[in-house]
């Protein structure tokens, strides 16, 4: 069983969250900028200092009193990288594209943790804190790609699907925007968000758990410790 101090907690959620978010949004701005929207890259967006894209509740508040909690769910967001669709060259299909670009990168970013675990453990006892990041990088990354997937406005899933759905249907489906929040929140407190999330989180950390070569056990051991349950 492992042991982690408040510390050691600290230090090992601190950059994945900020890096999976930031880099999350970066990856948006980005991919609009190459379809033909500069407004991201215009206004500073376009960087990973984490202070331009810092939300005070969703980026601090809100991953801190989770993890204080003890919930064994952890995310967040930072403030939305501007995007201009009417600059894009084929609006409809470039939104889908931009929206996809952020769980993208939260994938590449887990896998880009799980070598930092596989590093830290050819490290020994002295790679032991790139083991608790590399594990924390993982399971925030994941849950943040598995989130964002969900076909629900405003989450880039529900963005995906209008541009895949016909005209009218899309129009139709996107009049869901203003709600999808409470809906989100409702889902959560219900328990029914992670009736659908936690099947698909488990599988794609067990696949990334496997390419970091530590053990199922230890990977589970080590989360549980970092997440206090």
């Amino acid at each position: 069983m492992f042991e982690v101090n408040l510390v050691q907690k600290i230090v090992a959620w601190v950059p994945p969250v900020l890096f999976a978010i930031t880099v999350h949004e970066v990856a948006h701005g980005w991919i609009a900028a190459r379809l033909g929207d500069k407004t991201a890259l215009m206004l500073g967006r376009l960087t990973l200092n984490p202070v331009k894209h810092v939300d005070p509740v969703g980026t601090i508040l809100v991953p801190g009193l989770l993890m204080l909690m003890q919930s064994g769910f952890l995310f967040g967001w930072a403030k939305p990288v501007p995007i201009t669709w009417q600059n894009l060259k084929h609006p409809k299909r470039d939104m889908a594209l931009v929206a996809v670009a952020g769980p993208a990168a939260n994938l590449l970013m887990a896998l880009g943790w799980a070598l930092v675990i596989r590093l830290g453990m050819l490290l020994g006892d002295n790679g032991l804190a790139l083991v608790f990041m590399g594990t924390a990088g993982i399971f925030i990354n994941t849950i943040l790609m598995v989130l964002n997937l969900l076909p629900l406005p405003p989450l880039d899933g529900g963005r995906v699907m209008t541009g895949l759905l016909p005209g009218p249907l899309a129009w139709k489906f996107s009049r869901i925007e203003p709600y999808g929040f409470m809906i989100l929140i409702a889902l959560l407190v219900t328990g029914v968000l992670g009736n659908i999330m936690w099947p698909v989180i488990s599988r794609v950390m067990s696949a990334l758990g496997l390419v970091s070569g530590m053990s199922a056990k230890d990977f589970q051991q080590v989360l549980f410790a970092l997440l206090g349950i």
